[in-house]
């Protein structure tokens, strides 16, 4: 489930709903260093596996979600091997990678207070890309055979935009090539998912082989519910507009 608000009360009030995931995100919601670390803090006492997707894949900012005590990432618009290898390498500290060192710093170190933070971090990242454009379709397997890549998510809204088929992420040659995605990371051996608030559809990514799938988010569900709530008691009147718009 997304979670979208930049609340961690709404964090928690979803981390105690029964579900497996969460995805904390900070592409297209108000998220800031901040309200991501109450968000952590707030989900943390519940048993739920929690991942964050920061706005860009961007080293700097890989770094300082990590240091927060992101464990695992969902990486936005991964469209080639060369920015797959780039987001695993933000995880990783020299050699392996460009992570900058900060862990007296850094919640995910308890501030040095975990014993070999610096040598065992990375067993404890995980890195998912996401496949969203028709160029990362295209290069989909090879992604898949970048060391460190452990998944991908396939973000149909965005996939079907680079397929000139903006908000049609029900056609066809869309879940085609979610379909083929799907098909591709099975092949490969590493788990794969994909975005789904259509049940139906939902349920037939998971007949695909899909091993996870985000099906609602707390912010689409608050406006769904307050616009029944506002049907049952408001009677419409002619002409009306939200004031938002």
């Amino acid at each position: 489930m997304w979670v979208c608000s930049g609340s961690p009360l709404v964090a928690e009030l979803c981390a105690g709903a029964g579900l497996d995931w969460l995805l904390v995100d900070a592409e297209h919601s108000p998220n800031g260093l901040e309200s991501i670390l109450g968000q952590l803090q707030a989900i943390h006492g519940y048993p739920v596996h929690t991942m964050v997707r920061p706005p860009v894949n961007d080293t700097v900012v890989i770094k300082q979600y990590l240091d927060l005590g992101v464990q695992n990432l969902l990486i936005p618009m991964v469209n080639s091997v060369a920015e797959a290898e780039a987001a695993v390498a933000a995880t990783r500290y020299p050699p392996q990678g460009v992570r900058g060192v900060g862990s007296a710093l850094a919640r995910a170190a308890r501030w040095n207070r975990v014993p070999d933070y610096l040598a065992r971090a990375s067993e404890t990242i995980s890195v998912t890309v996401q496949i969203e454009s028709t160029a990362a379709v295209e290069a989909v397997e090879d992604i898949l055979k970048v060391d460190g890549v452990d998944a991908i998510f396939v973000g149909p809204s965005d996939l079907a935009a680079s397929m000139g088929l903006l908000g049609q992420q029900e056609h066809p040659e869309v879940r085609a090539a979610v379909e083929h995605c799907l098909s591709v990371v099975k092949a490969a051996g590493k788990p794969g998912g994909v975005n789904a608030f259509n049940p139906d559809t939902a349920q037939h990514y998971l007949a695909c082989g899909a091993d996870f799938i985000l099906v609602g988010a707390d912010v689409a569900l608050l406006a769904r519910g307050s616009e029944a709530l506002a049907a049952n008691y408001i009677k419409p009147v002619d002409g009306d507009t939200p004031a938002s718009y």
